[in-house]
């Protein structure tokens, strides 16, 4: 498969590049910033540098010319501030689905958050902006004619993968090893697992491609 990542060089997103590329597949990592271009290639994917905040439909859609899936794995970050909470989080996601509809990319995975849905609107704090605008994102995504999935991962720590997880439409909250949830976007990925489903996933006693199957 050729897969496209927006936000290739999260830490999340390397993981997922080097378990990809090491399966054999073909990893595009969009970054937008060309300082990364080196870590990216280090983590087996190939840098496109192209800013989402930027740039035009069909900009990303060229980036996407060819791609069996694409993955919206970006974020503003922390400290990044409310309005680019809005520009990145949410903004962004929806660019890179519109790109991919046009593109004829059919395949798209959202890396979004636990309790997005449940955001607090009048609370002044860039965390409930930040899950307000992701619980956006989902619904836009939700909304397209995609063969999407959304994973909702809780607590990340960077502790060794197990390989076992706990899925839902909601789960306990706990936390989750960013290689557990790199391996479970490559799940749902290669074995087209969670169609046009949305779950919650922290860490468990379930091997992951036996949970995300039986979803």
């Amino acid at each position: 498969m050729r897969i496209v990542i927006a936000g290739g060089h999260g830490q999340v997103a390397r993981l997922l590049n080097r378990r990809l590329a090491d399966s054999g597949h073909t990893v595009v990592g969009i970054i937008r910033n060309p300082a990364h271009t080196a870590d990216v290639v280090a983590s087996g994917a190939e840098p496109v540098v192209l800013d989402l905040e930027k740039v035009s439909r069909e900009d990303v859609a060229a980036a996407l010319d060819g791609a069996d899936a694409a993955v919206f794995a970006a974020g503003a970050g922390p400290g990044s501030g409310p309005a680019r909470k809005w520009t990145v989080d949410r903004d962004a996601c929806v660019l890179l689905a519109a790109a991919a509809a046009a593109a004829g990319v059919r395949r798209f995975v959202v890396l979004s958050a636990i309790g997005a849905d449940d955001f607090d609107p009048s609370l002044d704090d860039d965390f409930e902006v930040y899950l307000e605008a992701k619980s956006a994102a989902d619904a836009a995504v939700r909304g397209s004619d995609l063969d999407w999935t959304i994973l909702r991962p809780d607590g990340f720590t960077d502790k060794p993968g197990t390989g076992k997880v706990t899925v839902g439409e909601t789960v306990a909250r706990g936390s989750i090893p960013r290689a557990d949830v790199a391996a479970s976007i490559a799940a749902v990925l290669t074995g087209n697992l969670a169609v046009r489903r949305q779950f919650e996933v922290t860490g468990g006693d379930t091997p992951i491609d036996e949970a995300i199957g039986a979803l």
